[in-house]
């Protein structure tokens, strides 16, 4: 037996949270728009290795370490705020070399990323956000049977179950982005609007990580 209570509250509940706006959305919109269907959906599928990882660590009790304790809490909020402005600022030096190409390539874009770079890459936006494993800590014991049998089963099966309808609503999401983008990007105004965008907010994303508190 799963010992689990209210499932069909907690996939509600894990589908209203996925389609929440965070870093990790806004990852797979980014690579969408910048090279298509694949690569958003290979960012989703990363993203979805990078939950299996915190839903792992979150059933053998690694969480509470960073609950627990402030310098591994500040470590990786650290680590993850830097990581986000890194690629926000990717995004906006990008622009420069756009602009220094157009004239000589009527607006030819700069090089996709190597789909395996953009999965380690998704990888590493959702690993290092400790507010993902403090969230598998807080969320998912919530729907575990009190005289559940094997409680750690029971938390990796609820785990698993919400990766994977988070990665489908996100497999999901990267589709319609590519396709909303590719009519935008006709326009190589709009086309740079959208990656400016993508790359604010990327910033904004590290430095509201980096002030986060510890609760």
């Amino acid at each position: 037996m799963l010992d689990t209570s209210n499932l069909g509250v907690f996939v509600m509940a894990g589908l209203l949270l996925n389609i929440t706006p965070g870093a990790d959305i806004l990852f797979i919109a980014s690579r969408s728009a910048a090279q298509g269907t694949k690569a958003g959906i290979i960012a989703a599928l990363g993203i979805g290795a990078g939950c299996l990882v915190h839903i792992v660590l979150a059933a053998l009790g690694l969480s509470v370490v960073l609950a627990t304790s402030a310098v591994a809490f500040t470590f990786v909020k650290l680590g993850g705020a830097a990581y986000l402005v890194y690629l926000g600022l990717g995004m906006l030096f990008s622009l420069r070399s756009d602009a220094n190409t157009r004239d000589e390539a009527a607006g030819r874009a700069v090089a996709p990323l190597p789909y395996a770079q953009i999965f380690r890459q998704a990888i590493l936006v959702n690993i290092l956000n400790p507010k993902v494993a403090l969230f598998f800590m807080a969320f998912l014991p919530q729907f575990v049977a009190p005289d559940a049998t094997h409680p750690a089963i029971s938390f990796l099966f609820l785990g698993c179950l919400f990766n994977c309808n988070g990665t489908i609503v996100n497999v999901v999401f990267a589709v319609f982005s590519a396709k909303i983008a590719s009519k935008l990007k006709r326009h190589n105004s709009i086309g740079s609007l959208m990656k400016t965008a993508a790359g604010c907010l990327f910033i904004g994303l590290g430095v509201r990580l980096a002030l986060v508190a510890q609760k």
